[in-house]
This record gives C-alpha cells, structure tokens and sequence, in this order.
C-alpha cells in the first residue's frame, strides 16, 4: 500500500491540486473559525454582564428588548424546564420548549453550550451561547445568539480570485492528473457522506479505503468514531427511558399523596364553613362538626408524620433509642389506641407476660400499629396478635394478597390496583421493613387469596 510521499513522487503534479484544496480549505475555515471564536468571546462576556442584570431586574421582557434594542443581541431567558420565560425577537408564547436544544444540552455539563444552527424565527444563520445559572432564584438558563454573515461571501470571492490566478496552469496540468484526483475526489466523498450519515438516525458503522495508507487509518479511525457514537445514542436511548420511567413514578407519587390529602382538607372546608355560614346552627351539631374537623385534622397530621419518616429511614438519618422495652404492654397499649378507631372489632391477643425484647419503644410501636390497622382494614372478621420470645406475628382472615403483591408490598409508595383495599400512601410496609431492618429483624409475609394474610416478625 502506497503512502502520501510515494504518490506525491508517482503523480507530483498532483501535489499542485491537493495544495490548493488544502490551502484553500485551511484558509476558509481559519478565517471562519477565527471570526467564530471571536463572536463566541465576545457573546461570552455579554452574556456574564446580562446576567447581572437578570438576577436583579423582576421584568424579564423589557430587559429582553432593553438588550436587542441596545446591542443587537437576540436574548432568550428559559428556566430549567426549557420554558421560554422571556424573548427579544419574538413572543415567548409561541415557542417550543427549548428544553433539548443542543447550546442547552451542553450548558449541563459545560460552562457554555455553544451551536450554530439556522433560525426558523429569524430565517437566518446564528450562532447560540448558552449558560446556566444554578444560583439564581430560581435557576435558569440566559441564551444570546448573533447572526453570522458575510464570511462565506468574502471566502468565495478571495477563493474565485486564486481559482482565476491558477486556472491556466492547472488546465496544463489537468489530462495528467486527472485519473487521479478522481480516485482521491471519489474517496474524499465517500468520507464526506459517511460523516453526513453520522447526523442521521440510520447510521453508517464502516468505512475502509485502500488508496493510501493516510486515508487506511482516517477511515479506520472514522470506523471507530461511528460505533462509539452508535453505543453512546443506544446509551442516552436507555437514560431517556429511565427518565420517562421516574418521571412517571413521581407523578404517580404525587397523584397518591394529593388523594390523600384532598379528602381530609375538603371536610375540614366543608364543615368550617358551615360553622362559619351559620352561627346559630344546633350546638349539637356543631359538636359533632368539631369533632369532624379535630379528626380529619389529626388525620393530616398523621399523614405528614409518615411522610417524615418514610423520609428518615430512607436517607438513613432516622435515630434509634435502643433499650430493653415489654413487649406484652407495647402490644396491649397499641391494640388498645387502635381499637378506638375501631370500636367493633374484635382482638384475640395470645402470648406470655412479661416478654421482653431489645428496640425503639416508638418505632416499634409504629410497626404494630401499621400491621394491626392493615389486619383491621383488609379484614371484617376477629384479628389474631401472637407472639413469644422469638416472634410477633399478626393473622387476619380477609381478603388476601397475591403473590406478586406480596414480592413489592415492602417497597415505597406501593399501592395495590388490582383490588378494593385502601393502601394508603403505600408507606405502611415500606415503613415496618425499614425499622424492622434498624433493629436486625426479619419480616416475613404469608398470604392466599380470599383466605387471610399472616405478618410475622422474627427477632
């Protein structure tokens, strides 16, 4: 395989022809990454000095055409979310979230996202500086765009002058070289479209030429380039789907906690303005409207106290206060607040006196009550607590749980949809899992449908 130097001295009239391609191709994208770089420099300082003024100025728009009208500057102002929230040349309304712009993208992970694309607002060619500003209230991104002209024109004219200087000696030259500046010319575009099909979704992933030894490794090195870049779109298709994914599991989140808070804030709406409405109402009745609002407000309460924890264990920053505690009165006091709740149900309540374990009196109360309420709300018939020095265990004769509830009733935020049965924000077991699993205990879940369901915990 020949390499550059043994084709220059085999067709060194060629050398004249690849000379001006080079130089001329040097010479065009020096000057236009040179102007590039400066305007890039420039918007960069503009950009820092604008945002000065955006942290301080609460009327983002008027600053926007403040800029324009004082710089020429297009200023697009966008929060994290790629909502436009403020726009130069045009009605922020009307434009699309700017959330996966590429000068957006690269202003995550760099200082600046730069990129020079055509503008279908402004039909012109600009070149965007982006940055993102996390210690802003709130965080947001300041874009400023310029519009390049004028360069291809002074190129192509400085370019028709060479061409016009070197045209007569390259038409001397022309029958001997021919042949071969069309197998570099062939090769030339062969590279050219295989970059072009890197920019689109149907990726080329080789490419090979044999005419030197210089063009072997560029495309070889091309090769390489295009499986990377093939492996990295696989990659960020995988991380989109995985956002997608999260992002539903918080909406869902929020849907469960909002339902959970809506009832209780609409009773204590309801019957606060009624008590409001009407001040000579029955005080009878009033009584019974009070004691509706205490409930449903101590029920918020609750709700926000197992947020919390679910919180603290899930960071691990909830404390532990160990110490010998009685199991016997744990049981029978929490089995007793309980039942408050539940006036009719019935309680078989089998074990020793005086058994006594190693816990957090309070966290461990909370595992009780959770099981026990689960057993009273799943279940019309009597639940059964047995426990000894080993394990606690509670037994209900309801509804049942199917097996592949059973395997994810312990993670966060999981409710059950198959069936009728209230789970709450789906924190319960989540909640007992984890401060069973402070206290070095093991939880285990036994259930068939329509039979019963039975939680044991093993010490």
């Amino acid at each position: 395989m020949l390499n550059i130097r043994e084709i220059i001295l085999r067709k060194f009239l060629l050398i004249f022809s690849i000379l001006f391609f080079t130089l001329g191709g040097l010479f065009y994208y020096w000057i236009k990454n040179f102007h590039i770089e400066q305007t890039k420099e420039s918007l960069e300082n503009n950009i820092n000095i604008i945002a000065l003024n955006v942290q301080n100025n609460k009327n983002l728009d008027l600053l926007t055409k403040e800029i324009k009208n004082g710089t020429g500057l297009r200023l697009t102002i966008i929060d994290l979310n790629g909502t436009v929230l403020a726009e130069s040349d045009k009605d922020k309304k009307e434009m699309e979230n700017h959330k996966y712009r590429d000068e957006i993208l690269q202003a995550n992970t760099q200082e600046y996202g730069f990129k020079i694309r055509h503008s279908k607002t402004l039909n012109k060619e600009l070149l965007y500086i982006a940055k993102r500003y996390d210690n802003f209230n709130p965080p947001l991104y300041i874009r400023l765009s310029k519009e390049i002209k004028n360069i291809n024109a002074d190129i192509l004219i400085l370019g028709e002058e060479i061409i016009g200087f070197l045209i007569l000696f390259f038409l001397f030259v022309l029958s001997v070289t021919f042949k071969a500046s069309r197998q570099i010319e062939k090769e030339v575009q062969r590279i050219a479209n295989f970059l072009s099909s890197l920019t689109k979704k149907q990726k080329e992933t080789y490419i090979r030429s044999e005419l030197s030894r210089e063009f072997y490794d560029i495309t070889s090195l091309l090769t390489k380039v295009a499986q990377i870049l093939v492996k990295k779109e696989k990659q960020k298709s995988k991380f989109t789907t995985k956002l997608q994914t999260s992002n539903k599991q918080k909406d869902d989140i929020i849907s469960a906690i909002s339902h959970e808070f809506k009832n209780p804030i609409a009773v204590i709406n309801g019957y606060s303005q009624t008590l409001i409405e009407d001040a000579e109402i029955n005080p009878n009745i009033r009584q019974k409207f009070l004691k509706k609002i205490y409930k449903n407000g101590t029920k918020l309460s609750e709700l926000i106290d197992t947020l919390r924890l679910s919180s603290k264990l899930d960071s691990g920053q909830q404390e532990m206060n160990f110490k010998t505690i009685n199991l016997t009165e744990i049981i029978e006091d929490t089995v007793e607040s309980i039942k408050l709740n539940y006036p009719k149900r019935e309680v078989l309540i089998q074990g020793e006196n005086n058994i006594s374990i190693k816990g957090d009196n309070t966290l461990f109360s909370v595992v009780i009550t959770n099981l026990v309420e689960n057993a009273f709300k799943y279940s019309e018939d009597e639940v059964i607590i047995a426990f000894n020095e080993k394990s606690f265990s509670v037994h209900d004769s309801g509804i049942g749980i199917s097996k592949k509830d059973i395997d994810n009733l312990t993670s966060k935020f999981y409710r059950v949809n198959e069936n009728s049965w209230n789970n709450s924000l789906g924190l319960g077991l989540f909640i007992v899992s984890n401060i069973l699993k402070l206290h070095h205990f093991k939880l285990e879940i036994q259930s068939k449908e329509h039979e019963g369901s039975s939680f044991k915990v093993l010490f």
